[in-house]
């Protein structure tokens, strides 16, 4: 298999978890803008999870970039990655439902949580499958961000049973750290071409 079906089949399932994610908040039955006003959690929990999305739609694009072969460990690595992915839009429509409640807020940080697990493990399946030499693990060697987003994570879902607040905050900050792309690895890529 080349690393163009694994992208293209990647990007599949990211479009068809947001679209899940949107089909969930439904329109209000009334037509006044008060209306609307239940549907605030829904919607803000939809833009977290759609900023989430996006973030790894954006740094799995380039993480593929990097990758020259495509192996069993590495397609089993990406499932089990999507696996974690898939399951951001249950966790997002039940925090939205009811009003980022604390084992929803929970729920929603330990669905992040092994989602940056199991993209953890896709970069080191990938540059195990690469090579000591690979551009990728050069790049990775020092990951502050990822290190830092797991500690957040930690954060967040125990924060979910005091102050959801804060709960919330922590996912925000791992969402703003990851917003812009990861430079690394698109500086060494460019340099590469």
């Amino acid at each position: 298999m080349n690393k163009g079906r694994l992208e293209a089949f990647s990007d599949g399932v990211l479009a068809i978890i947001i679209t899940i994610m949107i089909l969930e908040i439904k329109a209000p039955e009334g037509h006044q803008f008060e209306d609307l006003k239940p549907l605030i959690p829904k919607f803000l929990s939809y833009i977290l999870s759609f900023i989430y999305v996006g973030i790894y739609w954006n740094n799995h694009h380039y993480l593929l970039h990097g990758l020259s072969k495509v192996n069993g460990k590495v397609l089993w690595s990406n499932l089990h990655f999507l696996f974690w992915l898939s399951l951001i839009p249950v966790s997002t429509a039940w925090m939205g439902e009811h009003n980022f409640e604390k084992a929803a807020m929970s729920l929603y940080g330990a669905i992040l949580f092994l989602s940056a697990i199991s993209y953890v493990i896709l970069q080191y399946t990938i540059m195990c499958s690469e090579g000591d030499d690979s551009a990728l693990r050069k790049v990775l060697k020092k990951d502050f961000k990822g290190k830092i987003s797991l500690v957040l994570y930690v954060i967040g879902i125990v924060a979910a049973f005091y102050n959801q607040w804060i709960s919330g905050a922590a996912y925000f900050i791992v969402a703003m750290l990851w917003l812009i792309p990861d430079k690394r690895i698109e500086r060494v890529f460019a340099s590469n071409e």
